[in-house]
């Protein structure tokens, strides 16, 4: 072998090491991305529930660029929900507590799925109810509509004795997204205070 193919060898042999050495990198960062554990479920990447343009209580309209920075929990209910809505959102201000001084990087948002009966007034009383912070958003029929879909989320109006004991049939899990906006979490409804503590912990040190 004669000097000059002796020396294109080594230089390929470089190359490929610097790459296999890129690839390393990558593949020890996707696992640490990986090894990250949550007890709810972890739907990062997902192609939905990215998200959505909804006036709040005061007649903002907000997106979720409006929270970044903080871990946001996206919840879908109505005020006069009867136990699911504000068991989650007492458990909500229960998580904000327990973050301690970490609690001010929480934002929880609820959507209604009762815009004809959960005006402004009605929600923000709803809201401080259990947390001051809370933002309520209040979507029309048609944008409800809309940003159901795009959230897989179900919702269903149950006639009552009249026209407005009517309830309102849906989900009842909440999206999580971590402090640069991107969705992260599915966390099913009843899972409790500790796990979603933990899980925002996770999120906060990743």
């Amino acid at each position: 072998m004669n000097k000059r193919n002796a020396l294109r060898l080594m230089a390929a042999g470089a190359g490929w090491a610097g790459i296999s050495a890129a690839l390393g990198l990558g593949l020890a960062a996707c696992s640490e991305e990986t090894r990250l554990s949550f007890n709810a479920v972890d739907i990062t990447g997902a192609d939905y529930a990215k998200n959505f343009s909804l006036k709040d209580a005061d007649g903002k309209v907000r997106t979720l660029a409006d929270f970044k920075g903080k871990l946001v929990v996206l919840f879908f209910g109505y005020a006069q929900c009867p136990d699911v809505c504000p068991t989650t959102m007492t458990e909500m201000a229960q998580v904000k507590q327990q973050l301690g001084k970490d609690g001010d990087k929480l934002q929880v948002l609820f959507i209604t799925v009762d815009p004809a009966r959960d005006t402004p007034e009605v929600l923000k009383a709803y809201m401080g109810a259990f947390d001051p912070s809370f933002v309520a958003l209040i979507p029309t029929a048609d944008e409800l509509a809309a940003v159901a879909k795009d959230y897989k989320v179900y919702y269903k109006k149950v006639d009552g004795k009249t026209p407005t004991s009517y309830s309102m049939d849906h989900s009842a899990a909440s999206y999580v997204y971590d402090t640069q906006g991107r969705l992260r979490l599915y966390a099913r409804y009843g899972a409790g205070v500790a796990p979603m503590v933990s899980d925002l912990k996770t999120l906060l040190a990743s």
